[in-house]
C-alpha cells in the first residue's frame, strides 16, 4: 500500500512531533510504500490502518 507523506507528516505534527516531521520530510519520498518502511512506520508509531481512504495500493 502506498501513502501520501503529507499524511504521515499531519500525523506527526498533530501530535506535536515536529522534529521527526521535519526528518521525514528529510528522508522520504512523496509516496510512501508502507511494506518498504514498515519498520520505520512502526518506530513512529502510525497506524496505517488508521489512514484508511488516504491510501492507495502500490504498483507492480
Amino acid at each position: 500500500m502506498i501513502i501520501a507523506k503529507s499524511n504521515v507528516l499531519a500525523a506527526l505534527r498533530s501530535r506535536g512531533q515536529h522534529d521527526r516531521a521535519a526528518w521525514v520530510d528529510r528522508s522520504l519520498p512523496e509516496d510512501i510504500d508502507t511494506a518498504r518502511n514498515a519498520g520505520l512506520l512502526d518506530l513512529l508509531a502510525l497506524d496505517v490502518a488508521s489512514m484508511t481512504g488516504k491510501a492507495h495500493a502500490a504498483p507492480r
